[in-house]
């Protein structure tokens, strides 16, 4: 009992007590930390955080996720990858991360089918996916794909003069098609003026910018197609009537969209707000960044959108279609309903916004869980291949695609491109950096030099 109440034992004893208690806590902190991983990210443009869209996928999953990525043992600390698959399995337990070396397993990265190091298969819901690169678009794309099943179709409408989702120049609609396909939709072309039927398999209709006249059994399709349950996204530019550019009044087609509680007006919205030319666009492109409380857009709240040669849209409900608007320009716009002049004419008279830009519509079919859904913007050239880049247009066709195609739970904010921060100086700025930096700098510090040394002197 004396060697028990000695002060070297109890001494001991506290220490015991104190190593056990500091390695208990240890132990739960480590525990905690790797299950609720957090890290702050402070660029400017967020690039070590996942999208908004990537988060709620993620976060959300009911059933397992499977990422593998095959690549040599030494490539496994690359940070580039590293930390962008760690994000990913941070954000829920449904999710896990696999890295195998093919040299290691190459039964394994056989049957899979590996070819090349840096392969990236996605697996959920007994379904397999390829990620064409480790980044978080191609990441989060093969999840989608991997995670929806069947097929989803854009048939995008040609004849009219549409533009189209092959051609790769300025006006052109090739970059909408990849970014569709990265979103597990693909594309079909179709000509209502072959054969004036949508057919069942196009989960979308996509008519974009026709330059001429619907034909009546061309608007009656569409009419049908939609009126029977079909989903379409309507963009249509305003009549403009310049010397090289002509652009119908598709009037047939415009009566449709107007039974459906949308009027397309004619004429263009001109943004006279100085804020737009600090983005570089012209008083023909105003930029959106006011929007309704629909599905489509709720998410956009801070995110800038721009509408090339825009005409502005009055909505109401109208019969069996309730249609509801999207998006509207801002106060500082004006409208003209001038469409014959190349030079733009402000007399100071003309209406100011904002005014309605998008709409969307509900058409009841009287049809159990059966109703058409339709899209409508007043310009086209939003989406076209120089314009689908700025701000949120991209993410804007795609949760108009997304909405259109009964799945809400995927409308989000896409991962963004890395922005290129480089510093770009002309001649003269590069001689001021160099003479300032090699000769004035270092001559000023030995004048300093030679200051104190004449002083102490």
């Amino acid at each position: 009992m004396s060697f028990l109440n000695s002060k070297q034992t109890k001494f001991g004893g506290y220490v015991a007590i104190y190593v056990a208690v500091v390695l208990a806590v240890l132990g739960v902190a480590n525990f905690l930390a790797q299950r609720h991983n957090k890290s702050w990210d402070t660029t400017a443009n967020k690039r070590f955080s996942l999208s908004d869209q990537t988060v709620k996928i993620v976060s959300e999953l009911k059933n397992d996720v499977k990422v593998t990525h095959f690549a040599q043992t030494s490539a496994f600390t690359d940070p580039r990858v590293r930390d962008l698959l760690d994000r990913y399995d941070n954000l829920s337990t449904k999710l896990s991360v696999d890295y195998i070396d093919p040299d290691k397993k190459p039964t394994v990265a056989k049957a899979a089918g590996v070819r090349n190091y840096g392969t990236t298969f996605i697996e959920a819901n007994g379904k397999r996916e390829e990620a064409r690169s480790v980044t978080e678009e191609e990441m989060t794309g093969a999840i989608i794909r991997a995670l929806k099943g069947g097929a989803r179709t854009v048939c995008w409408v040609s004849g009219s003069g549409e533009r189209d989702l092959d051609d790769s120049q300025r006006s052109g609609f090739s970059n909408f098609k990849d970014v569709a396909e990265r979103n597990n939709y693909k594309t079909q072309k179709i000509s209502l003026l072959e054969k004036a039927e949508v057919g069942s398999d196009c989960t979308v209709l996509l008519i974009a910018g026709p330059r001429r006249d619907y034909l009546e059994p061309q608007v009656n399709a569409v009419k049908k197609y939609v009126e029977e349950g079909g989903r379409a996204l309507i963009l249509l530019d305003p009549p403009v009537q310049l010397a090289r550019d002509e652009t119908d009044e598709n009037a047939a087609l415009a009566n449709v969209i107007k039974s459906w509680g949308v009027t397309l007006n004619k004429d263009i919205v001109l943004e006279l707000s100085s804020v737009s030319r600090l983005f570089g666009l012209g008083p023909e492109m105003p930029m959106v960044a006011s929007y309704e409380s629909h599905q489509i857009v709720r998410e956009m709240k801070e995110t800038a959108t721009a509408f090339p040669l825009i005409r502005t849209l009055d909505v109401k409900t109208e019969g069996k279609a309730t249609a509801e608007k999207l998006f509207s320009s801002a106060a500082t716009s004006v409208k003209t309903a001038d469409l014959k002049s190349a030079e733009i004419k402000i007399s100071g008279n003309e209406a100011k916004g904002p005014f309605t830009l998008g709409a969307a519509v509900k058409y009841t079919t009287g049809k159990e869980k059966l109703e058409g859904r339709v899209v409508v913007v007043g310009s086209s050239g939003w989406a076209s291949n120089t314009a689908l880049r700025f701000g949120g247009n991209r993410d804007l066709a795609v949760n108009m695609l997304n909405w259109l195609s009964s799945d809400e739970e995927l409308i989000s904010i896409r991962p963004k491109d890395p922005e290129d921060r480089r510093l770009t100086m002309s001649a003269r700025q590069m001689r001021w950096v160099f003479f300032s930096s090699v000769l004035i700098l270092p001559l000023l510090i030995i004048a300093a030099g030679l200051r104190v040394w004449w002083q102490r002197r």
